[in-house]
Protein backbone atom coordinates (compact mmCIF):
# COMPACT_ATOMS: atom_id res chain seq x y z
CA UNK A 1 0.00 0.00 0.00
CA UNK A 2 1.65 3.41 -1.11
CA UNK A 3 1.21 6.33 1.13
CA UNK A 4 -1.53 8.37 0.61
CA UNK A 5 -3.98 5.25 -0.48
CA UNK A 6 -7.45 4.61 1.60
CA UNK A 7 -6.59 2.24 4.44
CA UNK A 8 -9.10 -1.61 4.16
CA UNK A 9 -11.89 -1.51 5.50
CA UNK A 10 -11.13 -5.30 7.20
CA UNK A 11 -7.32 -5.49 8.33
CA UNK A 12 -6.40 -9.32 8.43
CA UNK A 13 -3.45 -10.13 11.46
CA UNK A 14 -2.10 -13.45 11.50
CA UNK A 15 -1.56 -14.54 15.06
CA UNK A 16 0.11 -18.38 14.06
CA UNK A 17 -3.42 -20.28 13.86
CA UNK A 18 -5.42 -17.49 14.60
CA UNK A 19 -6.37 -14.94 12.30
CA UNK A 20 -7.65 -11.50 13.28
CA UNK A 21 -10.17 -9.22 11.15
CA UNK A 22 -10.21 -6.25 12.48
CA UNK A 23 -13.51 -3.58 11.36
CA UNK A 24 -11.70 -0.45 10.41
CA UNK A 25 -13.65 2.38 10.04
CA UNK A 26 -13.69 4.24 13.35
CA UNK A 27 -14.89 7.49 12.00
CA UNK A 28 -18.73 6.22 11.52
CA UNK A 29 -18.51 3.35 14.38
CA UNK A 30 -17.65 0.77 12.25
CA UNK A 31 -20.88 0.95 10.82
CA UNK A 32 -22.00 -1.95 8.31
CA UNK A 33 -21.91 -0.04 4.79
CA UNK A 34 -22.53 -1.97 1.98
CA UNK A 35 -18.42 -1.41 1.15
CA UNK A 36 -17.78 -2.54 4.38
CA UNK A 37 -19.86 -5.49 4.54
CA UNK A 38 -18.45 -6.01 0.98
CA UNK A 39 -14.97 -6.19 3.12
CA UNK A 40 -15.88 -8.18 5.43
CA UNK A 41 -17.39 -11.13 3.41
CA UNK A 42 -14.37 -11.42 1.40
CA UNK A 43 -12.40 -11.66 4.53
CA UNK A 44 -14.18 -14.50 5.46
CA UNK A 45 -14.08 -16.11 2.50
CA UNK A 46 -10.38 -15.90 2.63
CA UNK A 47 -9.92 -17.62 6.23
CA UNK A 48 -12.35 -20.14 5.13
CA UNK A 49 -9.85 -21.41 2.13
CA UNK A 50 -7.36 -21.00 5.14
CA UNK A 51 -5.70 -23.42 7.50
CA UNK A 52 -6.47 -21.04 10.32
CA UNK A 53 -7.84 -22.41 13.28
CA UNK A 54 -9.84 -19.82 14.82
CA UNK A 55 -10.74 -16.67 13.75
CA UNK A 56 -11.17 -13.18 15.78
CA UNK A 57 -13.67 -10.25 14.66
CA UNK A 58 -12.37 -6.77 16.29
CA UNK A 59 -12.80 -3.17 15.95
CA UNK A 60 -10.75 0.10 15.51
CA UNK A 61 -11.89 3.15 17.67
CA UNK A 62 -14.34 3.52 20.40
CA UNK A 63 -17.03 1.06 19.22
CA UNK A 64 -17.14 -2.49 17.75
CA UNK A 65 -20.34 -1.62 15.39
CA UNK A 66 -22.73 0.73 15.26
CA UNK A 67 -25.08 -1.00 13.02
CA UNK A 68 -26.24 -0.30 9.16
CA UNK A 69 -25.23 2.98 7.93
CA UNK A 70 -28.30 5.37 8.14
CA UNK A 71 -27.54 7.84 5.42
CA UNK A 72 -26.62 4.99 3.16
CA UNK A 73 -30.31 3.73 3.90
CA UNK A 74 -31.40 7.68 2.99
CA UNK A 75 -29.49 7.98 -0.16
CA UNK A 76 -31.01 4.64 -1.39
CA UNK A 77 -34.86 6.42 -1.22
CA UNK A 78 -33.89 8.59 -4.33
CA UNK A 79 -33.83 4.86 -6.39
CA UNK A 80 -36.54 4.98 -9.00
CA UNK A 81 -38.42 2.17 -6.76
CA UNK A 82 -38.08 4.62 -3.52
CA UNK A 83 -35.33 2.67 -2.82
CA UNK A 84 -37.21 -0.54 -2.47
CA UNK A 85 -34.70 -2.54 -4.58
CA UNK A 86 -31.53 -1.14 -3.19
CA UNK A 87 -33.00 -1.90 0.64
CA UNK A 88 -33.63 -5.51 -0.74
CA UNK A 89 -29.98 -5.96 -2.34
CA UNK A 90 -28.32 -4.53 0.88
CA UNK A 91 -30.24 -7.17 3.48
CA UNK A 92 -29.86 -9.99 1.37
CA UNK A 93 -26.20 -9.21 0.76
CA UNK A 94 -25.88 -8.56 4.61
CA UNK A 95 -27.41 -11.63 5.30
CA UNK A 96 -25.34 -13.39 3.42
CA UNK A 97 -22.09 -12.01 4.89
CA UNK A 98 -24.03 -12.60 8.50
CA UNK A 99 -24.41 -16.94 7.45
CA UNK A 100 -21.13 -17.41 6.25
CA UNK A 101 -20.15 -16.95 10.14
CA UNK A 102 -21.65 -20.07 11.52
CA UNK A 103 -20.66 -21.93 8.12
CA UNK A 104 -17.15 -21.17 8.35
CA UNK A 105 -15.04 -24.36 9.32
CA UNK A 106 -13.39 -22.21 12.00
CA UNK A 107 -14.39 -20.76 15.42
CA UNK A 108 -15.26 -17.18 15.09
CA UNK A 109 -14.87 -14.75 18.57
CA UNK A 110 -16.15 -11.32 18.74
CA UNK A 111 -13.95 -9.13 20.21
CA UNK A 112 -16.07 -6.10 21.45
CA UNK A 113 -15.66 -2.68 22.83
CA UNK A 114 -18.06 0.82 22.85
CA UNK A 115 -21.17 -0.10 21.41
CA UNK A 116 -22.70 -3.05 19.70
CA UNK A 117 -26.08 -1.74 17.88
CA UNK A 118 -28.89 -2.62 15.46
CA UNK A 119 -26.84 -5.21 13.02
CA UNK A 120 -23.69 -4.59 15.00
CA UNK A 121 -25.43 -6.57 17.81
CA UNK A 122 -26.42 -8.81 15.07
CA UNK A 123 -23.18 -9.46 13.94
CA UNK A 124 -22.17 -10.34 17.92
CA UNK A 125 -24.64 -12.89 18.23
CA UNK A 126 -24.09 -14.27 14.16
CA UNK A 127 -20.07 -14.95 15.56
CA UNK A 128 -19.58 -18.48 17.79
CA UNK A 129 -18.67 -16.89 21.15
CA UNK A 130 -17.72 -13.30 22.27
CA UNK A 131 -15.25 -11.76 24.49
CA UNK A 132 -16.82 -8.30 26.14
CA UNK A 133 -15.28 -5.26 27.72
CA UNK A 134 -16.64 -4.11 30.98
CA UNK A 135 -18.97 -1.21 29.76
CA UNK A 136 -19.98 -1.99 26.58
CA UNK A 137 -23.46 -1.87 25.64
CA UNK A 138 -25.48 -3.93 23.67
CA UNK A 139 -28.65 -2.66 21.56
CA UNK A 140 -31.46 -3.79 18.77
CA UNK A 141 -32.60 -0.58 18.56
CA UNK A 142 -33.86 0.37 15.53
CA UNK A 143 -37.45 0.44 17.02
CA UNK A 144 -36.46 3.97 18.82
CA UNK A 145 -35.99 5.60 15.05
CA UNK A 146 -38.99 3.67 13.73
CA UNK A 147 -37.44 1.10 12.74
CA UNK A 148 -37.85 -2.49 13.70
CA UNK A 149 -34.50 -4.02 13.70
CA UNK A 150 -36.35 -7.49 12.05
CA UNK A 151 -33.03 -8.77 10.06
CA UNK A 152 -30.55 -8.74 13.61
CA UNK A 153 -33.72 -10.18 15.48
CA UNK A 154 -33.12 -13.59 13.39
CA UNK A 155 -29.40 -13.72 14.98
CA UNK A 156 -30.36 -12.54 18.23
CA UNK A 157 -32.97 -14.69 19.00
CA UNK A 158 -30.43 -17.73 18.12
CA UNK A 159 -28.05 -16.07 20.90
CA UNK A 160 -30.35 -15.52 23.79
CA UNK A 161 -34.20 -16.34 25.29
CA UNK A 162 -36.53 -15.20 22.73
CA UNK A 163 -38.73 -13.23 25.80
CA UNK A 164 -35.26 -11.65 26.17
CA UNK A 165 -34.67 -10.61 22.89
CA UNK A 166 -37.87 -9.47 21.78
CA UNK A 167 -38.23 -7.36 24.96
CA UNK A 168 -34.89 -5.88 23.82
CA UNK A 169 -36.33 -5.50 20.63
CA UNK A 170 -39.30 -3.66 21.36
CA UNK A 171 -38.00 -1.17 24.22
CA UNK A 172 -34.78 -0.51 22.10
CA UNK A 173 -33.55 -0.44 25.33
CA UNK A 174 -29.68 -1.47 26.09
CA UNK A 175 -28.03 -3.83 28.35
CA UNK A 176 -24.74 -3.92 29.44
CA UNK A 177 -22.09 -6.70 29.05
CA UNK A 178 -22.66 -7.96 32.32
CA UNK A 179 -26.27 -8.43 31.78
CA UNK A 180 -25.30 -9.65 27.86
CA UNK A 181 -23.19 -12.85 29.59
CA UNK A 182 -26.23 -13.39 31.74
CA UNK A 183 -28.24 -13.88 28.88
CA UNK A 184 -25.74 -15.69 26.64
CA UNK A 185 -25.11 -13.34 24.26
CA UNK A 186 -21.68 -12.79 25.79
CA UNK A 187 -19.56 -15.56 26.97
CA UNK A 188 -16.63 -13.38 28.70
CA UNK A 189 -16.71 -10.47 30.38
CA UNK A 190 -13.29 -8.07 31.15
CA UNK A 191 -11.49 -5.15 32.00
CA UNK A 192 -11.23 -3.02 28.68
CA UNK A 193 -7.23 -3.06 28.70
CA UNK A 194 -7.17 -6.99 28.64
CA UNK A 195 -9.94 -7.47 25.98
CA UNK A 196 -7.24 -8.16 23.49
CA UNK A 197 -5.26 -10.45 25.30
CA UNK A 198 -8.44 -12.48 26.81
CA UNK A 199 -10.07 -12.12 23.51
CA UNK A 200 -6.76 -13.86 21.77
CA UNK A 201 -6.25 -16.60 24.97
CA UNK A 202 -9.36 -17.82 24.38
CA UNK A 203 -8.46 -18.19 20.11
CA UNK A 204 -5.28 -19.62 21.02
CA UNK A 205 -6.73 -22.59 23.41
CA UNK A 206 -9.32 -23.04 20.54
CA UNK A 207 -6.68 -23.41 17.97
CA UNK A 208 -4.00 -25.39 20.22
CA UNK A 209 -6.93 -28.81 19.74
CA UNK A 210 -7.14 -31.08 16.46
CA UNK A 211 -8.31 -29.15 13.73
CA UNK A 212 -10.54 -31.59 11.94
CA UNK A 213 -12.62 -32.42 15.37
CA UNK A 214 -13.34 -29.01 15.92
CA UNK A 215 -14.41 -28.38 12.33
CA UNK A 216 -16.61 -31.16 12.57
CA UNK A 217 -17.80 -30.50 15.71
CA UNK A 218 -18.53 -26.67 14.52
CA UNK A 219 -20.46 -28.25 11.45
CA UNK A 220 -22.91 -30.96 13.42
CA UNK A 221 -23.38 -27.75 16.32
CA UNK A 222 -25.40 -25.60 13.86
CA UNK A 223 -26.48 -28.37 12.07
CA UNK A 224 -28.17 -30.04 14.65
CA UNK A 225 -30.02 -26.67 16.85
CA UNK A 226 -32.75 -26.80 14.04
CA UNK A 227 -33.37 -30.70 14.05
CA UNK A 228 -36.14 -32.53 16.36
CA UNK A 229 -34.09 -34.60 18.79
CA UNK A 230 -33.92 -37.98 17.63
CA UNK A 231 -32.59 -36.39 14.45
CA UNK A 232 -30.17 -34.55 15.71
CA UNK A 233 -29.04 -37.61 17.63
CA UNK A 234 -29.12 -39.53 14.64
CA UNK A 235 -26.98 -37.03 13.38
CA UNK A 236 -24.11 -36.21 15.79
CA UNK A 237 -23.87 -39.77 16.16
CA UNK A 238 -22.75 -39.89 12.99
CA UNK A 239 -20.56 -37.21 13.16
CA UNK A 240 -18.85 -38.70 16.11
CA UNK A 241 -18.26 -42.01 14.69
CA UNK A 242 -17.05 -40.49 11.73
CA UNK A 243 -14.36 -38.60 14.40
CA UNK A 244 -13.63 -41.66 16.16
CA UNK A 245 -12.28 -43.32 12.71
CA UNK A 246 -9.63 -40.44 12.11
CA UNK A 247 -5.99 -41.86 12.94
CA UNK A 248 -5.36 -38.58 14.53
CA UNK A 249 -8.34 -39.12 17.10
CA UNK A 250 -6.72 -42.51 17.42
CA UNK A 251 -3.64 -40.93 18.69
CA UNK A 252 -5.34 -38.22 21.08
CA UNK A 253 -7.18 -41.23 22.71
CA UNK A 254 -4.11 -43.34 22.90
CA UNK A 255 -2.11 -40.37 24.02
CA UNK A 256 -4.23 -39.28 26.69
CA UNK A 257 -4.45 -43.16 28.12
CA UNK A 258 -0.69 -42.76 27.95
CA UNK A 259 -0.63 -39.70 30.19
CA UNK A 260 1.50 -38.10 27.32
CA UNK A 261 0.26 -34.42 24.82
CA UNK A 262 -0.78 -36.28 21.40
CA UNK A 263 1.65 -36.17 19.25
CA UNK A 264 -0.65 -34.39 16.06
CA UNK A 265 2.50 -32.66 13.87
Amino acid sequence: MKDGDPQPLVLRQDHGHVVRLVLNSPGNYNALSTAMIDALSAALDEVAASDARAVVIAAMGKAFCAGHDLREFQAARDDDDNGAAAYRRLFSHCAQMMQKLPALPQPVIAEVQGIATAAGCQLVASCDLAVAADGVRFGVNGVNIGLFCSTPMVALIRAIPPRNAFELLVTGDFIDAARAQELGLVNRVCAPDALASETMALAQTIAAKLPAAVQMGKRAFHRQRSMALTDAYAATGEVICENLLRPDTAEGIQAFLEKRAPNWD
